[in-house]
């Protein structure tokens, strides 16, 4: 994920990270409007982005509870002046243990960006992440990778550029 981010930066985008313990938000329940300090920032962070790339683990086959439920907090988008992911270039990276749960996570991040009515980008990223794909510090050890990344990057941030009709 950083690695798309920081390739999206090169490309003048304002990135933000949210990942792991400001994903562990309460269960999702649309019929209570109370919501967690970090439940309200990541919803607003969803309304005012731009282009959104999504990560995921490959868990049984398809997306970890903890990013389904995070992407259920977009129902609280529904009334938005764009709701949902509407008009927005959405980039998916799933990795697994074993291509079979790399590519179907891939495939269920994409079905849920069409349900959200946003735009899954042409290329996804699928990783196999039993190969040492990253070293310690992050950086992106197998070029395939790397390429696959940066091209998500640019193309969220070339759908970003294009003049958004009214």
């Amino acid at each position: 994920m950083r690695h798309v981010l920081v390739a999206a930066q090169r490309a003048g985008a304002r990135t933000k990270l949210i990942s792991g313990p400001s994903l562990q938000l309460p269960l999702y329940q649309p019929e209570i409007a109370e919501r967690s300090d970090a439940a309200r920032d990541l919803i607003a962070e969803l309304a005012k982005a731009d282009g959104i790339i999504l990560g995921s683990p490959g868990y049984h086959g398809s997306i970890s509870g903890l990013v389904k439920n995070a992407l259920d907090y977009a129902e609280d988008l529904r009334w938005d002046k764009r709701p949902y992911f509407s008009g927005r270039a959405v980039g998916c990276i799933a990795t697994a243990g074993g291509w079979p749960g790399a590519v179907n996570t891939l495939g269920a991040l994409r079905d849920i960006v069409h349900a959200l009515r946003g735009w899954p980008t042409p290329m996804g990223a699928a990783i196999y992440s039993t190969e040492n794909v990253f070293d310690d510090d992050g950086s992106c050890l197998v070029p395939r990778v790397a390429q696959s990344l940066e091209l998500i990057a640019d193309e969220v941030m070339s759908f970003v550029r294009l003049p958004q009709i009214a």
